[in-house]
């Protein structure tokens, strides 16, 4: 199959992160119509300007409406989120990716899964946002420390908002298929197994921690392409 009938690629970021973190996969993943979208609750903005989860589904659908072709949808970690509120009845979707990430039904909100309160490495800061205290442990465990430490310089403040809004609506509920990844090697491992397999039709898993994009590009393009050629069949 020519890689010019497949279907688009959507990768959306998860929280703290900004749209440039997808850079080391889309070099494994040459002559695909690859596009990146950039969320509002971790925008390069002041924090005080930061957008919350619906704001985020609405870039995430206006961003799918502009495609105009068939395409796919991989989400990593928080990004899962507002994939799962703003995509239900999206025209010409065909497939969802959640890379270690957070498939929350309808009437959750991330706060309320991790126990109602942040955890030690997300305090909450005054004007409505999170700080990330402990990328290495939490994010980057499998990167070597100069790897890890460059990829946690890029981070920001990601909005309270994001964090506690609560889900409207799921599109893994709707019949599109989903695939889910977890990283076998991470801190929360067990918890994103679990929410995998209550989501996913398909259920992956990779060696490592919570980044597979940064630590085995390569083994994750190679399940993206395989996802992207099924959808293709499909059509």
């Amino acid at each position: 199959m020519r890689k010019s009938d497949l279907p688009t690629l959507l990768l959306v970021h998860g929280a703290w992160h900004r749209k440039e973190t997808w850079g080391k996969l889309i070099n494994e993943l040459p002559g695909i119509d690859v596009r990146t979208v950039q969320l509002p609750s971790s925008a390069p903005v002041p924090p005080e300007r930061l957008g919350g989860l619906y704001d985020d589904a609405e870039v995430v659908r206006a961003a799918v409406d502009a495609i105009g072709r068939p395409y796919v949808v991989a989400a990593h970690s928080y990004g899962a989120v507002p994939v799962t509120q703003g995509l239900p009845g999206a025209a010409n979707l065909r497939r969802v990716v959640s890379i270690c990430g957070w498939l929350l039904d309808v009437g959750e909100s991330l706060l309320s899964v991790i126990g109602g309160k942040p955890t030690e490495w997300m305090p909450e800061q005054e004007g409505g946002w999170y700080d990330m205290t402990s990328p290495r442990e939490i994010f980057y465990a499998d990167l070597s420390e100069e790897d890890a430490a460059a990829a946690a310089a890029t981070l920001g403040p990601t909005s309270v908002a994001s964090i506690t809004e609560t889900v409207t609506q799921a599109v893994w509920r709707t019949g599109v298929p989903v695939t889910a990844i977890y990283a076998k090697d991470e801190v929360m491992a067990p918890f994103f197994k679990n929410l995998a397999e209550r989501a996913g039709d398909t259920v992956l898993s990779l060696p490592g921690s919570h980044s597979p994009f940064l630590s085995r590009p390569a083994e994750l393009a190679a399940i993206l392409r395989n996802e992207l050629e099924q959808a293709a069949k499909e059509a």
